[in-house]
């Protein structure tokens, strides 16, 4: 279904009935109501970061809702779409702890591409309806997903922003892992201590700790 090592890793996961059961259930969802991402854009964030150059992991919530908006990626949207406020507040964050401008670049296929792996817990969802999809069946995958990476010999960093996303950290057991939790860079949270969080040039430190490549945020 991928394309990469994830196909090997997922296996027991694509040949399982109740995966292929959910899987005609979202398929019906596409079918009956306008659902995002493009539904061949659902596994992006695995089609663009393999298993095994997975080093830093960003945890969403769900896809963004709006059109045009959502093309697998968590906090990403394709070029030309109004940029939205959770991310506009990465990107602040990003300018205070690097000095790193990414003005209005909101495609973070580049970050992906360097094994940056943009994971929404759900990955899809209905149109104007956040949260649409949760309970839907994807996070029995993404949690998954989770423990794979727990288990990988080499650390990796797991960026984790918000209650939802703090939810995996009971899946990160790992001593070699590291984990950076703040609240949700959403204007309802963001200065509750996202902002001053740091957590890019912490990612690079330790990247650069365990003698691996930081990341060109």
């Amino acid at each position: 279904m991928i394309g990469n090592d994830w196909d090997e890793q997922l296996k027991i996961v694509w040949n399982s009935p109740n995966f292929q059961k959910f899987y005609k259930i979202v398929e019906h969802k596409y079918a009956t109501e306008e659902t995002y991402p493009p539904k061949e854009l659902i596994f992006n964030a695995l089609k663009l970061t393999s298993f095994k150059d997975t080093k830093v992991v960003i945890v969403g919530q769900d896809p963004y809702h709006g059109k045009n908006e959502a093309h697998g990626l968590s906090f990403s949207v394709t070029l030309g779409t109004k940029m939205p406020p959770s991310l506009r507040n990465i990107f602040l964050e990003l300018k205070n702890d690097l000095g790193i401008d990414r003005k209005d670049n909101t495609d973070l296929t580049d970050w992906a591409k360097q094994g940056v792996l943009l994971l929404n817990a759900v990955l899809t969802v209905k149109k104007d309806t956040p949260a649409s999809h949760r309970n839907l069946g994807w996070e029995l995958l993404t949690d998954y997903i989770i423990k794979l990476l727990n288990n990988k010999k080499e650390p990796v960093v797991f960026i984790l922003w918000g209650n939802f996303a703090k939810e995996k950290a009971k899946y990160i057991t790992n001593p070699i892992h590291y984990i950076i939790k703040s609240p949700h860079p959403s204007p309802f949270s963001a200065n509750s201590g996202f902002f001053g969080s740091k957590p890019f040039s912490k990612t690079n430190n330790f990247l650069i700790k365990n003698n691996k490549e930081p990341i060109k945020w």
